[in-house]
């Protein structure tokens, strides 16, 4: 163990010792692995698992260390294991197309009088990972603000940061990103003189979008680092005089706007925020005007059974993070609003794990430029599994991703 792992990465450095966990998360594991069309392998030549020889294969390099993490914590240990090396994928196979038959029976792998134990082993989200506004400042950071050259080399020309709407497979990324933005702003009812608000800036994708229809746009985000470089974009697209762009948090957003929109950043705001965000974008929505949302949902059993436990991605990807259902976003409107509904849906769920090959692909292909950054081989097994995870979850239908119009229909 290195000082730089055991700085970097305490929760992987540190393999849990806890035999009597290890040996029922292996009693555990092995029936439900042979109901799966996967082969787990070991060093000693024995395999589990229902998959013939083409299968997806899982290698377990260091079985005593992979049972001790998922008996320790299983929502945050599968992951870790992966981190450590404890466990990957075969030499054939990819690593989402491994974890997508994980991802189908997520709710059935786990027998049902061992799923009524749940409450038992969730953890709760940690207090300094709430979405207050020093909080979300502080999870926002951790993310979004690790490098503007790491998320270069991997996202579209126009570092758009969320899924992508295709024609067709071998449309380029590039303009399935247009798509997508366009989708929003037609949602939105954006055009010349339209007055928006962008809750969430990202790089300023779909600010210059919007601009470049001639609207006049306010955009507002927390994240210094893409503030930085959105303006930038800004510049190059001509577009800076028409894009107001500030550092701040939407609940002291002020003003009236014909148009709000709003990319993937609901699953940031938390649940104990939603009433404050859907209440703030009803008080600045001029008479008549319209929003826009692209959300990351799941099934509302499935919001309903992870919404107070915390997981791996939350710990090492987006904390203080947390996917509402369909259903979720329908009370919150009708509780916190002034008759604000959805009035139009628009899928892109298998849209999002094309995105997500995409990235993960060109992510590897340049992570030896990403390396020099400063970024260890711990960092890209983390976000391997990261990006491949959540394309697992999208391709099995675990997960959904949304463009939503709303309107006052009273």
């Amino acid at each position: 163990m290195t000082d730089t792992l055991a700085t970097r990465w305490p929760g992987v450095a540190q393999t849990p010792r806890t035999p009597f966990k290890a040996r029922v998360a292996k009693a555990v594991v092995r029936p439900a692995i042979n109901t799966l069309p996967v082969r787990l392998t070991f060093p000693d030549g024995t395999a589990w698992g229902a998959g013939g020889a083409a299968a997806p294969e899982m290698q377990i390099r260091r079985p005593a260390a992979f049972f001790s993490r998922l008996g320790h914590d299983t929502k945050i240990g599968f992951g870790e294991a992966y981190m450590a090396g404890d466990w990957t994928e075969g030499p054939d196979t990819d690593l989402a197309d491994l974890l997508t038959p994980f991802a189908e029976r997520l709710t059935t792998i786990v027998p049902p009088a061992l799923q009524k134990l749940r409450a038992l082993v969730d953890r709760q989200l940690p207090q300094h990972e709430r979405n207050t506004k020093e909080g979300s400042r502080s999870n926002i950071e951790r993310h979004y603000d690790l490098s503007n050259d790491l998320f270069q080399r991997f996202l579209d020309p126009s570092m758009t940061y969320s899924a992508a709407w295709f024609e067709s497979p071998d449309e380029s990324l590039e303009r399935a990103q247009q798509r997508k933005l366009d989708g929003i702003l037609d949602q939105a009812g954006v055009g010349d003189g339209t007055r928006v608000l962008e809750i969430g800036s990202g790089w300023g994708s779909l600010a210059i979008r919007a601009a470049q229809r001639g609207a006049q746009v306010t955009t507002i985000t927390i994240s210094s680092e893409q503030a930085a470089l959105a303006r930038e974009h800004f510049e190059a697209a001509g577009v800076s005089d028409r894009i107001d762009l500030r550092l701040q948090d939407y609940r002291d957003v002020t003003g009236e706007f014909d148009a709000v929109v709003s990319c993937e950043m609901i699953e940031a705001v938390g649940e104990e925020y939603w009433p404050t965000y859907f209440a703030k974008i009803d008080e600045v929505l001029a008479p008549g005007g319209k929003v826009s949302i692209q959300a990351i949902t799941m099934a509302h059993h499935r919001y309903l059974t992870t919404r107070n436990s915390y997981g791996w991605i939350q710990k090492y990807i987006f904390p203080g993070g947390l996917i509402p259902s369909p259903e979720a976003i329908d009370l919150s409107l009708a509780n916190h609003t002034r008759g604000l509904e959805v009035t139009e849906r628009r899928s892109l769920g298998q849209d999002y794990a094309r995105t997500l090959r995409r990235w993960r692909d060109d992510f590897d292909r340049n992570w030896a430029d990403i390396a020099t950054f400063g970024f260890d081989e711990t960092f890209r097994r983390l976000w391997d599994f990261y990006l491949a995870y959540c394309e697992a979850g999208f391709a099995a239908g675990y997960l959904d991703v949304f463009q939503l119009r709303m309107e006052r229909t009273a």
